[in-house]
């Protein structure tokens, strides 16, 4: 019997830890069981977790604990991303330090700093919100928790660089790159986001060389005059048709460039003839490739100007604006300035930057070869929602370069290759140890030339390049052969809506050139996690919900049922309110009564014997067990919500205040003016425990810590180790909602009637349907006389 008043936190953490004391979610890599894998997207630990992390887990852990109980054998290991240029910048805000001027051993430092204090933080808060990882342990055995900084992750990440190398799909290049000025960095398309931000238009002087014929050109890039390579106008543009081949002269560099008609140029911007830099923005880039012009870059990878920039030589950019336009002011070449508002602007979504476009040699996957391998693909994965696979597909389309997967950063995944120093041939390392060819030294001879001198490469991959093998890595590629033989496809990608682009589309791309299979069976894309007013959360708006905050308010049991009645988060965002997470508290509150009331009431397998169900315990039964069928069809399409509302629904209404209500004074049996068979008595009490038994089977992947402490002391037994519940048919001429319906109009009429529940009614008439119950339904609402005709509901209070 359930002693305790209410179900606490504390409760629920002792369960908690009860369970990674004795590894009860275990992985066992030598299982024969089906295997179910999570393929966990690894937060960044340069912060504590926040609310898109607990709700999203809570839901991966919903998965996790369902498909045990279908007796699969479920991988779900906890990673921890500590990698790459998130941990770098918060290295550097909280430190106060600028990693470019620091020594590289220095900025390692800072960063394992950081991790260091974060590490430990984050895998509480996890622990906290109820996760049932395969391990609460690190290690390299599969389930353990990893770190993707850790040697053997490094290693596995090299070792897929040296495999894509030598099947000849990486290349080195000098090309155009998106420039991060502030990280001092590339980045790669995906990692731009495009913001408005405000500009302005220079209207300058250019003048034809033949006659002298003063051009105005509209620019937002007065400090590119240098680099410019043409100029051009619409050919459907009239005004400038006479300028077709003619040359002009370039304001302050005074420099000849070419005019003539070109459809890039848009009549409507500016004054609709254009100057074509090195680079000012994509469509530069795009022509000057197109027209096979010379590109004289004017930006160093600093964000200063360099020497193709004549006297703007060492300016930042701001300077080398500012300075034109004085420039151009004093020789009257400047006839306006006017604001744009609304200039797209493509920005650094790691640093906020507004990108610069330089030529710098990287290293490049190739992606472009593939794309339509990429479609098939995207469409053969399962998608959760279907609508987000269309999110994947417009990416694909949108792809116009190889990936650029080198980085000029510290705090990331080494490439494994070292150059000869005589001849510059390339000799990458052996797979297997993870290495860091900066400092460490190659001994070996080169096979080009015999020279035993070489310097090693100094650049590091992309975070992406890291992340995109954690589906390898939790299978075991590279360090457990003979499991990844067995399991060579993942079964579930959980992840967000925004990451499509860069993390699901580089996985499976990456994973697909180094197998040949489609690393994933299913995708499911959640949507964010935004406050009550429907705002996305950010410190700077002051809106962000700490998660811990909400675990000791309201413990992790109502957080989770939260995230099951919120809604469906692969089809819409979820407003986090307290209101509404008190609200879940308030329906596990209501689990814990009726438990509590259940638990008085036992039955032993003799009794169970001796049971002679009434209908109104078939339509029960019967109501349970399609809530079981609903459940398990829906969970197994990662559909929480809807089997959860109508359960939850089921335990407040129809149960406990319909049910209960009425059948309570059989499972007494102590009212001397009502008497039941024992057969009857005992068809209450097992019916009490049997609706209790599969609510709690249902509920407990949702959440685990009450239903596992009510399961064991109604049962004896702990529901984590159960089977799903199989749903049972039931056949019963009750009409649940008639009886429903019946209760509700006779509590309203005693309200009316300032009656107290207890009260009596002096006559009643119900549904025929509900003739089956008659004692119950008198002896609950104390009706004098209750007559049933047909379809009647007529209640006369005195």
């Amino acid at each position: 019997m359930i002693k305790e008043k209410t179900f606490t936190k504390e409760m629920a953490y002792t369960i908690f830890e009860q369970w990674r004391k004795s590894d009860a979610f275990g992985f066992d890599e030598n299982t024969k069981k089906i295997v179910y894998s999570i393929d966990t997207p690894p937060p960044y630990i340069n912060t504590p977790i926040h609310m898109g992390h607990s709700t999203s887990y809570n839901i991966m852990d919903f998965s996790a604990r369902f498909r045990r109980m279908l007796g699969e054998e479920v991988l779900f290991p906890l990673g921890l991303d500590q990698n790459g240029l998130p941990i770098e910048i918060s290295a550097e805000k909280k430190y106060k330090v600028d990693f470019t001027k620091l020594t590289r051993e220095k900025a390692i430092e800072c960063c394992r700093q950081l991790l260091n204090e974060t590490t430990a933080e984050s895998i509480d808060s996890f622990f906290k919100c109820g996760m049932s990882f395969s391990s609460w342990k690190e290690g390299d055995i599969i389930g353990s928790i990893y770190q993707t900084d850790s040697p053997s992750y490094r290693a596995v990440t090299q070792a897929t660089f040296i495999d894509l190398y030598n099947k000849g799909l990486i290349y080195e290049a000098d090309k155009v790159v998106n420039w991060d000025p502030k990280l001092q960095t590339t980045v790669a398309d995906s990692e731009i986001i495009y913001e408005d931000r405000t500009g302005f238009f220079h209207d300058i002087v250019f003048k034809v060389k033949e006659t002298k014929e003063e051009v105005i050109i509209g620019t937002t890039r007065p400090e590119l005059i240098s680099t410019c390579g043409m100029v051009i106008f619409n050919p459907k543009d009239k005004r400038y048709k006479h300028l077709e081949g003619k040359k002009l002269i370039t304001p302050f560099f005074e420099k000849e460039v070419l005019c003539k008609s070109h459809p890039a140029a848009e009549m409507d911007k500016g004054t609709g003839i254009m100057m074509m830099c090195s680079y000012g923005d994509l469509t530069d880039i795009r022509f000057f490739i197109e027209q096979g012009l010379e590109a004289k870059v004017a930006i160093n990878k600093n964000g200063t100007m360099n020497e193709n920039a004549g006297m703007l030589k060492g300016m930042t950019i701001i300077e080398a604006r500012k300075k034109v336009v004085e420039e151009l002011e004093k020789q009257k070449l400047l006839k306006k300035i006017t604001p744009t508002p609304n200039h797209r602007t493509p920005v650094s979504e790691r640093s906020g930057a507004a990108i610069e476009f330089i030529q710098m040699p990287e290293l490049y996957l190739k992606q472009l070869d593939f794309k339509d391998e990429m479609r098939k693909i995207a469409k053969e994965v399962n998608f959760f929602s279907q609508k987000s696979r269309q999110i994947l597909l417009d990416w694909i389309d949108a792809v116009t370069i190889d990936w650029p997967i080198t980085r000029r950063r510290y705090y990331a995944t080494e490439v494994p290759m070292w150059y000869c120093k005589k001849c510059k041939n390339p000799v990458l390392a052996t797979k297997g140890n993870y290495v860091q060819p900066w400092k460490e030294k190659y001994i070996g001879v080169c096979k080009k030339c015999g020279s035993s001198e070489f310097y090693g490469e100094e650049r590091v991959f992309d975070t992406w390049f890291d992340s995109s093998i954690s589906p390898l890595y939790i299978l075991g590629y590279e360090r457990n052969k003979k499991f990844f033989e067995k399991h060579q496809q993942c079964t579930l990608r959980p992840q967000g809506k925004d990451i499509v682009r860069t993390w699901l589309y580089y996985t499976l791309l990456k994973d697909y050139l180094l197998t040949g299979k489609v690393i994933f069976k299913d995708v499911y894309i959640n949507y964010m996690i935004i406050d009550e007013k429907g705002h996305k959360m950010s410190k700077s708006k002051g809106n962000k919900v700490d998660p811990q905050e909400l675990l000791e308010k309201f413990g992790p049991e109502p957080m989770r049922l939260w995230a099951a009645l919120e809604g469906n988060l692969a089809e819409t965002d979820f407003k986090c309110s307290f209101e509404r997470i008190e609200n879940a508290r308030n329906i596990l509150a209501k689990l814990w009564n009726v438990s509590t009331f259940v638990s008085m009431f036992e039955i032993t397998k003799e009794q169970e014997k001796q049971v002679k169900p009434m209908e109104i315990d078939k339509w029960i039964l019967k109501e349970t067990n399609e809530i079981a069928a609903l459940a398990k069809k829906s969970y197994e399409n990662y559909d929480f919500n809807t089997p959860v509302v109508k359960a939850t629904n089921f335990i407040k209404d129809e149960f406990a205040s319909h049910y209960v209500e009425a059948v309570k004074r059989r499972a007494y049996n102590n009212d001397a003016n009502i008497k039941f068979s024992t057969e009857e008595r005992n068809a209450a009490i097992y019916t009490l425990r049997e609706v209790m038994r599969k609510l709690l089977e249902v509920l407990y992947p949702i959440n685990p810590a009450i239903t596992y402490f009510i399961y064991k002391e109604l049962f004896g037994e702990e529901v984590h180790t159960k089977k799903f519940p199989i749903a049972q048919k039931f056949e019963t001429n009750f009409d649940g909602a008639k009886f429903i319906e019946f209760n509700s109009a006779v509590w309203k009429v005693k309200k009316d009637n300032s009656l107290s529940l207890k009260d009596a009614v002096k006559k009643a008439t119900a549904p025929k349907a509900l003739k089956s119950a008659e004692i119950e339904i008198k002896a609950m609402h104390n009706i004098t006389e209750l007559v049933f005709i047909g379809e009647e509901i007529k209640i006369e209070a005195k």
